[in-house]
């Protein structure tokens, strides 16, 4: 089933995220069992060359990839799309034209306004016509939740058809509300709710990203009724990997 088939269908899915360029980190990722694997080009050094390789390993492996844009910018939508990708995570949405903005540039008119160009996701343009039919049913655009602009706008935002699910940036959140990183703050849970709110109400599947590799907060998360989840990524899995093996070590040496 596609992911976007999923996301109208409010299964549970769960991701992770890509910071390093390296193509086998991609494909050891990809195998494991995520229903979808983000390319992260907006808190990362990976470059549109790089993003591409990424993508292609990770739809070669048989999973879903996605990319986290550096912004909302329609050149960068429509490189990352022709590359191969399944949809966009659009980061520091605030209002329903941020979503029709980047929703034009997925889309070919008369739906969007994308130029058209053949690259791998039109099979070096044997397959156009075919990808643009799979493009018209499948491609996902998942709105990122970080702005209080944003929570003011949620009902609006997460009503779009154009929209296929959210997730929450805590901290980014916090910072626009004025208390940055104070996650506990009474405004900020209040924030949160009223997001999680309109995505029951409007059926749109959301969540957050659980940074640190944690299952237990996954679960709690899921249990919360959260059903679009990133788990984690790739470098907060390789520190933490090392760093239990250490503590081993630090343990036996403090005997």
């Amino acid at each position: 089933m596609q992911l976007k088939s999923k996301l109208e269908n409010n299964i549970l899915t769960v991701g992770s995220w890509i910071t390093l360029a390296h193509p086998a980190i991609a494909e050891i990722m990809s195998r494991r069992g995520f229903d979808w694997v983000t390319v992260d080009l907006e808190h990362s050094v990976i470059n549109i060359r790089e993003a591409e390789e990424l993508i292609r390993v990770i739809d070669l492996c048989g999973n879903t990839p996605l990319v986290r844009l550096s912004s909302n910018d329609p050149v960068q939508i429509k490189r990352v799309m022709d590359a191969g990708s399944a949809g966009v995570i659009l980061p520091m949405v605030r209002s329903l034209e941020d979503i029709d903005k980047a929703f034009s540039a997925i889309h070919y008119p008369s739906a969007g306004a994308r130029g058209v160009g053949l690259a791998r996701a039109q099979g070096y343009g044997v397959r156009f016509q075919e990808y643009k039919g799979w493009l018209e049913k499948n491609a996902v655009l998942i709105a990122q939740i970080e702005n209080i602009d944003a929570v003011n706008n949620i009902e609006s935002i997460l009503s779009s058809d154009k929209v296929d699910g959210y997730l929450i940036g805590p901290y980014d959140l916090s910072a626009s509300m004025g208390v940055p990183g104070d996650l506990d703050h009474p405004d900020v849970i209040t924030a949160i709710k009223k997001i999680k709110h309109a995505g029951l109400s409007t059926k749109k599947p959301g969540g957050l990203h659980v940074v640190e590799p944690d299952p237990q907060k996954l679960d709690s998360l899921i249990n919360d009724g959260f059903l679009f989840l990133a788990y984690s990524v790739d470098i907060r899995m390789l520190d933490i990997s090392c760093l239990e093996g250490i503590k081993v070590r630090d343990k036996k040496i403090g005997q």
